[in-house]
């Protein structure tokens, strides 16, 4: 389906996706606003895959694959190369539908849109662009939830992710 993914918000849930993608192998670009933020999330990663590593659970020659397939961004912009953009920002739907509007802009058409959210209605983020049938809710370690317009071909595929 995709070989680029783009994460958007380093945080707790940005940066544990960032390392399952990484980790299946594909090349992740996680972006946030703070660099600070960024450099804390790639220490998390890397003390986790060492966790990994230690427990044998990860062979020590992927460690540094893993890390290699997570770039670091500030700008949204960063994202315009990505099949699948999945949000992991905060809980503020303000926030939200300005990031979903600006990445509409910038993606693909062909790109999917995937939102993190536990709370917020995924069509009204979907709402914020001009593909809603390319706008999915993908809460991490939970199955991608169906919306009304969304096409069951993604659906399909989406679930498949990040297992290859």
């Amino acid at each position: 389906m995709t070989d680029r993914v783009a994460v958007v918000g380093a945080g707790q849930m940005g940066n544990g996706i960032a390392h399952v993608f990484a980790q299946s192998g594909f090349l992740v670009t996680m972006i946030d606003i703070s660099q600070e933020a960024l450099d804390k999330a790639r220490s998390t990663i890397a003390k986790n895959i060492e966790r990994q590593v230690k427990k044998g659970t990860v062979p020590p020659e992927d460690q540094a694959k893993i890390l290699g397939r997570i770039h670091l961004a500030t700008e949204l912009e960063s994202a315009a190369e990505a099949s699948l953009i999945i949000e992991a920002a905060s809980e503020d739907s303000g926030l939200k539908y300005r990031i979903f509007t600006d990445l509409d802009r910038i993606a693909r058409p062909s790109a999917i849109l995937a939102t993190n959210t536990s709370s917020i209605s995924i069509t009204e983020i979907a709402r914020r662009t001009s593909r809603p049938d390319k706008v999915i809710g993908m809460h991490f370690s939970r199955h991608p939830m169906k919306r009304r317009n969304t096409s069951s071909t993604l659906l399909c595929g989406s679930r498949k992710l990040p297992s290859r």
